[in-house]
């Protein structure tokens, strides 16, 4: 704040000036905080992902264990977003624990790399040095029985089946989950 009576030996004019530069120095500071806080930052774009709703994962899980227990299956189902993580495990009446872990590294895998483990397991065959890829991650599993599930051509989730006898026979109830799923 300033005093004008410390300012008693100068001039009017001198004070009106002081005063004019001490209002304008103040105004430009308010003019630019106002037209700053006004002005949005630099846009970023944020991602968007289309994700599997937990009420369509349940129903290919459903839809697969009861595929596989038409069959006389006794297997479990996991279905994981599209990042690997767990939406759903269903395990069937019988199955063996070990099919809890087939079913989610199944699901992991071909949600993680996009493609179903039966190709993956073919494609190691026939090129040894891919099999590396199992170590990659100790939660990959390349065995048949895990299919992406893709929705308008994004892949969303990833389905596996665990404890049939014969990954083909996995394969064949995780598509019958996402057959059901993608009818619509």
């Amino acid at each position: 704040m300033i005093y004008f009576n410390s300012l008693a030996n100068v001039s009017l004019t001198k004070k009106t000036l002081i005063l004019t530069a001490v209002l304008l120095i103040i105004s430009l500071f308010f003019l630019f905080s106002a037209t700053s806080a006004a002005s949005p930052a630099p846009q970023q774009t944020l991602l968007q992902q289309t994700v599997l709703p937990l009420d369509l994962a349940l129903d290919a899980a459903s839809t697969a264990l009861a595929a596989c227990e038409a069959d006389g299956y006794r297997v479990t189902v996991a279905v994981v977003d599209r990042f690997g993580v767990e939406k759903v495990v269903l395990k069937g009446d019988g199955a063996g624990p070990h099919t809890i872990g087939s079913s989610v590294g199944k699901a992991f895998t071909s949600a993680s790399m996009g493609r179903p483990t039966g190709d993956l397991a073919a494609a190691i065959a026939q090129n040894p040095e891919l099999d590396e890829l199992k170590a990659m991650d100790e939660r990959i599993l390349i065995l048949a029985g895990g299919l992406p599930i893709e929705i308008e051509g994004e892949i969303v989730a990833g389905i596996g089946v665990g404890g049939a006898p014969g990954g083909n026979l996995d394969a064949a109830c995780a598509q019958a989950g996402i057959d059901q799923i993608t009818a619509n």
